[in-house]
Formats: C-alpha cells, sequence, structure tokens
C-alpha cells in the first residue's frame, strides 16, 4: 500500500514533534511550571477582548472574511507602520492578514522559493523556518550567532551568499538570543540585497518588545522597500496569542504572490478576532509604553534570579525571552537537561540547541521566557535555586 516509501514528505524528514508541544506536554504531565514556550499566562487589554465580544454579538466576521483580511484591519496594519515607522502603507494592495505570523512565513516561503533556492537565516533560528524552507524544496544556509553577544559575522554573511542565494530571512527582535539589530548592521546587510538583488523576509512579531536600542525594519533602509516582505502579528504585542491574527505588508507585486500561496492555506482565518486587533493596532502611545516595560522589568526579575541560581545569564535586548548557559552546572546536554529539569526543580524550560542546524553551536544553551506573572517568575526562580552549580 505505501509501495515501500515513507509515510511522510521527505522533504520533512527528521522535523517530528515540535519541541513546544514535547516541552508544554512534560509540564502538563509533571505539574511544572512552563517557561518554555513563549504565551503570557494572562490576558490583554480589557477592551480589547471586549471588542471580539462586541464583534461576535454584532455578527462581524463570523462567516468569511474577505481573503486579504478585512478592510478595518488592513487600513488599521497601513496606519501602524505609518505611525511608529513612517513607511507608507496601501492597505488595499500592500496588506494579507493571515493566521499569525507562521502562516505569514509559510506562505511566503512557499510562493518565493522554488526547489534549489537558497535561503540565508540566522540561527538559532524559530523553529518553523526550517521546516517552511523545506516544505518549498529550498535549501537553508545558517549563519551562526554565536554567544556571548550574538551578533552577525557580516564578513560570514557576505562569503554565504551564492548565484543560488534567493532571499535573506532576518528575525529583529530575535528569537531565542533577544538580539536587536543595529541600523549598522542592517545598513550593511541592506548593501548586501541590494547588490545581490536578493528578496528579504523579516519576522518583526516582537517589534514592540524592545528594552535596550530601537526596532528599525529594513523596509525603511534605502532600496530595501521594493524587496522587503515584512511580517508581524498582533499574539506578542497584545498577549491574545491564541487569537492568531498576523499579516504581511510589502509592495503589491509581493503581497501578491504571498496571497497566492496563502489562500490555498487557511483561505481566512480569525473574522471577530479581526475587528479586535484593529481596535488594538490604535491605541494610544501609553499603552505601547506600559507594555514594554512591564515586560522590561520581568526580564530583569527573571535574568537576575537565573543569575542567582548559578545559570550563566545572556540579557536579551527584547522579545519575551532569556538565553542560559547551563555549563555551569556542569552540563553540556541542554536537550538532556531540559528533559530532566521538571522532576528537578519542577520549572520547564527549552533547549536552544534545537534551534541549530550546528549542534555543537548551541549545545549548552537553554531558553526561559519570562511573559509571566510576578509571582509566578519569583516561585520559578526559588525552584530552580534548587539546583547546585
Amino acid at each position: 500500500m505505501t509501495q515501500g516509501r515513507p509515510l511522510l514528505n521527505r522533504r520533512l524528514a527528521g522535523f517530528g514533534t515540535t519541541i513546544f508541544a514535547e516541552m508544554s506536554a512534560l509540564a502538563v504531565h509533571t505539574g511544572s511550571i512552563n517557561l518554555g514556550q513563549g504565551f503570557p499566562d494572562t490576558d490583554g487589554p480589557e477592551e480589547i477582548r471586549e471588542a471580539a465580544v462586541r464583534a461576535l454579538r454584532d455578527g462581524r466576521g463570523n462567516q468569511y472574511p474577505p481573503g486579504p483580511g478585512i478592510p478595518e484591519l488592513r487600513t488599521a496594519i497601513a496606519g501602524h507602520q505609518q505611525r511608529f515607522y513612517g513607511l507608507p502603507v496601501d492597505p488595499d494592495t500592500e496588506v494579507l492578514v493571515t493566521a499569525g505570523a507562521t502562516e505569514a512565513i509559510a506562505a511566503t516561503m512557499l510562493a518565493l522559493l522554488e526547489p534549489g533556492d537558497e535561503v540565508i537565516a540566522f540561527e538559532p533560528f524559530y523553529d518553523s523556518y526550517a521546516a517552511c524552507i523545506a516544505m518549498a524544496g529550498a535549501q537553508r544556509v545558517p549563519l551562526t550567532l554565536r554567544a556571548p553577544s550574538f551578533r552577525p559575522d557580516l564578513d560570514e554573511l557576505r562569503s554565504k551568499i551564492t548565484p543560488r542565494t534567493r532571499l535573506l530571512l532576518l528575525n529583529t527582535p530575535h528569537n531565542p538570543t533577544g538580539t536587536v539589530l543595529t541600523r549598522a548592521e542592517l545598513t550593511a546587510i541592506a548593501e548586501l540585497a541590494v547588490a545581490h538583488d536578493l528578496l528579504v523576509v523579516t519576522d518583526e512579531v516582537y517589534e514592540h518588545l524592545v528594552f535596550e536600542g530601537a526596532h528599525i525594519p529594513a523596509a525603511t533602509l534605502p532600496g530595501m522597500r521594493e524587496r522587503t516582505v515584512s511580517i508581524s502579528s498582533a499574539g506578542k504585542t497584545f498577549s491574545y496569542t491564541g487569537w492568531k491574527v498576523g499579516w504581511v505588508t510589502a509592495p503589491a507585486p509581493l503581497v501578491s504572490a504571498v496571497r497566492t500561496a496563502k489562500q490555498y492555506l487557511t483561505y481566512v482565518s480569525a473574522g471577530p478576532f479581526q475587528y479586535a486587533i484593529a481596535e488594538a493596532l490604535r491605541l494610544p502611545d501609553s499603552y505601547f509604553d506600559r507594555f514594554r516595560a512591564d515586560l522590561r522589568r520581568k526580564r530583569d526579575l527573571l535574568a537576575d534570579g537565573l543569575r542567582t541560581a548559578g545559570f550563566e545569564v545572556h540579557r536579551p535586548q527584547g522579545t519575551y525571552f532569556v538565553t542560559t548557559d547551563i555549563t555551569p552546572f556542569g552540563e553540556k546536554d541542554a536537550l538532556a537537561f531540559c528533559r530532566t529539569l521538571p522532576e528537578r526543580c519542577g520549572v520547564v524550560a527549552v533547549p536552544s540547541s534545537v534551534f541549530y542546524d550546528d549542534p555543537e553551536a548551541g549545545r549548552g544553551q537553554v531558553r526561559f521566557t519570562f511573559c509571566k506573572k510576578d509571582e509566578v517568575l519569583r516561585e520559578a526562580v526559588g525552584r530552580l535555586g534548587r539546583l547546585v552549580p
């Protein structure tokens, strides 16, 4: 019946269950504090939740919304890009609403890549990048961000560009390291993209969670507007990760290409939630400032606690996550460490090593999330203090 072939498409061989599913299941099984997967344990603004309820009651979005997204949300996304970055975006032709940023990444890779193309991405990388590139039949080419600075080696980047390079996949602020690319780094990357006529895809879901430095969209740099697909989502910014509302902004020809692939994935999703996120994107600056300040405080709470517990801590410039090194405990294998951590002290983390193609580069790195209540973080830190360096 199977003709002797494996059931799984060979392009996905080796992927299996995501590390997030494994570690979250382990948290449930052991009753541990889950500092592995990046989702908050409190909901976002009450007025935004009520906006979703109002949309449901008013019958807005309960049936199929328009394929590109409801006009109200597309207009709000365009307004957001202009308000925060001075980027003019046409809501009718240059915005596409997706089922979270993950679908946006998948649709973009499927639309823009062909077998044999190469994609340069910074490792450690979010796990869906590798799978989406593989599903498109392309080849990922990692540029390793190395501890303790996790800065990109631009000379190495230059050396990795070949005639087969199709696009650069950037993530800033970067998950899991928390690195925020500087203007100088982005300018150098932009010059390479222009010189080699490369497409650039940017994952900017943590754009409003920058604690040091500033978020600079690649699309704002000279020569980049026409070649950049910018991706973001509402989940991280408004703490409603389950709503899965993401978006793509790019010049009309790029949006058209991505939409062609996206329409055969979900086609549409999150109808009533789209109306709520349209309102969320118009919240005053004070909301974004308070949200960022609160997460910065939580970052420091967890980072300081982890250092006291004996971890080597790489304090992030942005995102939800703190990367640590476990070698002070005499540990060398992050995956083994994370699998035994719940039984040892009742805390779940994620091994950063699974986000590398080079298994040695991140073998001793473990990622903890700090988007949790203060009392949860304090309890987790106390439990981790049981470990003996």
